[in-house]
């Protein structure tokens, strides 16, 4: 069972490397986990046993489903599996981090906890999309139908 949560500020090196917080890198488990392209503008990291499960529902798609297929698709390319250095980094591959909105000089990022995933943001683009959180903290909190 993940928990994965919280909000963490952190930068990119001058290598594109980053480390994923030590909460967060324990509750990920073993040393197998993955990237893929998120919604909004994030990157998606998966547990190896989260991917697994989500493949498994996923190989339930008929092939006459033609949307489905086409979402099917450009979900499973993005995946790119993480590697980690001798000291704990890994590089945010040049795709991925083009899709989260992180230009060249851009560095500042937030990682967060998303129950069974973690998403790291560009801080920019992070800080746009929660915007008026605080305001309409109580209608996310209903929506969620907990």
């Amino acid at each position: 069972m993940f928990m994965l949560t919280g909000e963490y500020n952190h930068q990119l090196d001058a290598k594109n490397r980053m480390r994923i917080p030590a909460k967060l890198r324990k509750e990920l488990g073993d040393d197998e986990y993955y990237f893929a392209k998120g919604s909004d503008k994030c990157i998606y990291v998966f547990p190896k046993e989260v991917v697994e499960a989500q493949f498994e529902k996923l190989k339930e798609i008929k092939l006459s489903e033609v949307d489905k297929q086409k979402g099917l698709r450009a979900f499973a390319k993005s995946f790119v599996p993480a590697v980690e250095d001798g000291q704990g980094r890994v590089i945010l591959p040049p795709e991925l981090r083009a899709h989260a909105g992180m230009g060249k000089d851009d560095k500042d990022l937030v990682i967060c906890g998303a129950v069974t995933r973690i998403e790291i943001w560009s801080k920019k683009v992070y800080d746009e999309y929660f915007k008026g959180e605080d305001e309409n903290y109580d209608k996310l909190i209903f929506n969620l139908g907990i």
